[in-house]
């Protein structure tokens, strides 16, 4: 046991418990949450396209940038919080910690407004930029006008969910989320099938779930926070932590931002090459929607690793424990890597059987979202050690390398890949897009993360020698 492990004894459990038994405790529950928040998503589709069809499922695939661009603001705020929560709690610098949590708190609800009365004003342009026809459009006004109104909850509950995490509880950050699914999955076929109210019903549903979410969370930091509670005096926006929040969680915004902007350009190039094609536009949309929302049920996994890591790297970081950091590190990958490949010979073998939850369409439906699956969801299995490698990079404080990773995949290979390759290839170069993007992305990845293993390396045998010296 060295020095700094045996100092952490009487403090906190990150500094010197076993880093497989942390990465269980903080993993599963992150797992757990991430999963349910693409099941908000996924259990929509299920229950319109079961009542609604294809068109009410193409309006979901419309609205789905607005989850993005929500999930782009929300961890911004809150896994940039969480990042410098965890290093100040390492440093035993807990009020910084408790001040970070405050700072959140306002962001939070300040972005979640902002972006609701920016969204509900400019609703049809919106729309139309999003992808929306002339077909889907009535549908995606009645989903998207309400998912607006409920987004100050969903930026809140999302970022309060990461520092319930970095507080110590992971299992509550789960509970908060389980319950507003169980509460989504209640309300969806009650509102759509016995109230016929359409896709609105399913909107409703999933912004209550998010109400619901975020209201035990907030009570959560009001009476029970064990490192951090709300207080009136910490609720003054800090420039420098407002800084340090939105430097260490730009990583991740820019990781959502560029999947809004990817979704928006996928959308319009699925609607005008599949209308160009014997697929038609709405059936290129609507199906590849639902390979969408496959994908965030895979990549859930992978991210609910990374960030249940990111507290232990990070606390590990400010404690100056480079050997549990990388065990942590290498740990994390293996895990996300197998159960993502898990998931993508499940697509690769089986996609019928997934697609048959998402209501009986027409053959021609049938046959591109089978297509769609396997070819655009090829290179996914690169996913687990990318997502991980970024996390790692903003635990530890180096946003600039998280932000250039975050990035590459989405914004600098995928985007432009969508909109050259149809012009050769037609709808079929949309989906190739897909795994050359992954798979060119992963190899950039291993570079970066084989030149840190070796500076982690370097940093564990200098640690080593200062504590033998100390000894000595």
């Amino acid at each position: 046991m060295n020095q700094a492990t045996k100092m952490n004894k009487s403090g906190n459990p990150l500094g010197y418990e076993p880093i497989g038994k942390l990465l269980r405790i903080f993993a599963l529950p992150a797992v757990i949450s991430m999963l349910v928040n693409a099941v908000y998503n996924i259990v929509d589709q299920i229950f319109i396209g079961q009542g609604v069809g294809y068109l009410g499922n193409a309006a979901t695939t419309v609205a789905f940038p607005i989850v993005s661009i929500v999930l782009a603001i929300a961890t911004l705020i809150g896994a940039g919080g969480s990042a410098y929560a965890s290093i100040k709690l390492g440093e035993k610098r807990d009020k910084e910690a408790q001040q970070t949590l405050g700072n959140v708190l306002v962001l939070s609800v300040l972005s979640g407004v902002i972006l609701a009365v920016i969204g509900l004003v400019f609703l049809r342009p919106i729309l139309t930029l999003f992808g929306a026809t002339d077909a889907n459009m009535e549908y995606s006004i009645q989903y998207a006008a309400i998912i607006f109104i409920g987004l100050p909850f969903n930026v809140l509950g999302i970022s309060l969910s990461n520092m319930a995490r970095t507080d110590g509880s992971p299992a509550l950050s789960m509970y908060s989320i389980v319950i507003g699914a169980v509460l989504n999955c209640v309300l969806d076929p009650l509102y759509i099938f016995v109230f016929h109210w359409g896709v609105g019903g399913a909107a409703i549903a999933t912004i209550s779930s998010q109400i619901l979410s975020a209201l035990v969370l907030l009570y959560y930091f009001w009476k029970k926070g064990k490192h951090m509670r709300f207080c009136k005096a910490d609720m003054r926006l800090q420039p420098h932590i407002v800084q340090r929040i939105l430097s260490l969680g730009i990583s991740s915004c820019i990781t959502q931002s560029a999947q809004a902007i990817m979704q928006i350009i996928l959308n319009n190039s699925l609607v005008y090459y599949g209308n160009l094609s014997n697929v038609g536009g709405d059936i290129a949309l609507s199906a590849m929607g639902i390979v969408l929302k496959i994908s965030m049920i895979i990549v859930a996994f992978c991210i609910g690793i990374g960030v249940g890591s990111q507290p232990i790297m990070g606390f590990n970081r400010g404690a100056n424990q480079p050997k549990r950091i990388k065990k942590t590190y290498v740990l994390a990958v293996a895990s996300a890597t197998i159960i993502v490949c898990i998931g993508w010979l499940i697509c690769e073998t089986i996609p019928h059987v997934i697609l048959q939850l998402f209501g009986h369409a027409d053959q021609a439906f049938s046959d591109f979202a089978v297509k769609a699956m396997r070819i655009y969801l090829f290179g996914i299995f690169t996913s687990g050690f990318q997502i991980v490698s970024t996390n790692y990079f903003q635990a530890t404080g180096q946003p600039l390398k998280a932000s250039i990773l975050s990035t590459l995949r989405q914004l600098i290979l995928l985007i432009p890949l969508i909109v050259i390759m149809p012009i050769f290839w037609g709808l079929d170069g949309i989906l190739y897009a897909g795994p050359i993007a992954d798979i060119s992305s992963g190899i950039i990845v291993l570079l970066f993360a084989l030149h840190e293993i070796k500076k982690l390396n370097v940093w564990i045998a200098s640690s080593q020698k200062g504590f033998e010296g100390s000894a000595a």
